[in-house]
């Protein structure tokens, strides 16, 4: 007899009238966003002689391009999330899914990775899909994130510089080990072990190779055009060359965005990213200039998330507000060709 989900039972935050820690809640987002104030202090502060005069060389349609292309990426991890679920079973309309993924995204800022997942667990039930599904699907997209960008940064690390060398090269050991966590055969057993020990129903449909290579098809997509975002912010500064920098920003990037999911505590990966991006491009385009880049990209992703968070509300609205009734369970053979 199948264990019925739980939390797709309980009532949404809509339901349950004045919940005495809404106070609470709202003083942890206005810790958060101070302590977000404060890394921004933090990675500019030991650079701010140098840097300050560089603000000065970004300009608009520099800043605007850079902007373009963080929306560009941010879509393709939605691409990425939305394969993923689609390959687990579960279907959603595209206005739907943005709704699901864009607003479910917002929770990165608090501190912890679960937010995402909890917030997607909940507005997926709106369609139907099954939390089970949902929480499946952003475990393997953040696990397709981290796999996929280690593989794109490890390698350029050697033409990072000493230091970046130096610091990082315990990544060749963690790499075999993310692309063998990231494989159907395992992803599949440690899922339904999971489920099994938590009592509920299996997965919708398992995953198949082909769903995982769309998973991480779109993924690597957005580290490249995260990386074009990098490489559009240093040749504006002032920095020298051509694919060999291209290079060396998507390689940058990835690597140093591989590393903010690693620490649970730390609100979508503030500070982490930054220090990272800070040494891995300071001896290629100097310290200076990647203090700036790391800030300014920064910037770049919360408006670029606020922005497609907006956009997903305004679509679905524009849907009617409603649940398609053909969302949810798609079961094996719905969830497979769909990205």
């Amino acid at each position: 007899m199948a264990v019925p989900d739980r939390l797709a039972e309980q009532p949404t935050g809509q339901d349950v009238p004045g919940r005495p820690w809404r106070r609470w809640r709202t003083l942890l987002r206005l810790a958060v966003a101070g302590l977000f104030l404060a890394v921004i202090v933090v990675v500019l502060a030991g650079q701010w002689q140098e840097a300050r005069p560089l603000l000065g060389r970004l300009s608009a349609p520099a800043v605007v391009a850079a902007l373009c292309l963080v929306l560009a990426g941010t879509f393709a991890t939605f691409l990425s999330w939305r394969a993923a679920l689609a390959d687990l079973g579960g279907t959603l309309p595209l206005p739907g899914a943005m709704r699901v993924f864009y607003l479910g995204q917002l929770g990165k800022y608090l501190p912890g990775t679960i937010w995402p997942a909890v917030t997607q667990m909940r507005l997926g039930r709106d369609y139907r899909v099954p939390p089970r599904a949902s929480g499946a699907a952003v475990v393997v997209f953040m696990l397709m994130l981290i796999g996929t960008g280690l593989a794109v940064g490890v390698p350029v690390i050697p033409l990072l510089g000493r230091d970046a060398i130096d610091e990082y090269r315990w990544l060749v050991v963690v790499l075999p080990l993310a692309v063998l966590a990231v494989t159907p055969p395992v992803l599949n057993r440690v899922m339904a072990m999971a489920l099994r020990v938590a009592r509920r129903p299996p997965l919708p449909a398992p995953l198949s190779l082909g769903g995982i290579l769309r998973v991480a098809g779109w993924a690597i997509a957005s580290w490249v055009l995260y990386g074009a975002q990098v490489f559009v912010l240093a040749r504006q500064l002032g920095a020298e060359g051509g694919w060999l920098l291209l290079l060396q920003c998507t390689g940058a990037f990835a690597a140093a965005f591989a590393s903010g999911p690693l620490l649970l505590i730390v609100p979508a990966g503030a500070g982490v990213r930054e220090a990272a991006l800070l040494l891995l491009l300071g001896s290629t385009v100097t310290a200076p200039r990647a203090a700036v880049i790391a800030v300014v990209s920064r910037l770049l992703f919360v408006v670029g998330d606020l922005a497609w968070g907006a956009a997903a509300v305004v679509a679905e609205r524009r849907q009617g507000g409603r649940a398609d009734p053909r969302a949810g369970l798609g079961g094996s053979g719905a969830g497979r060709g769909r990205g």
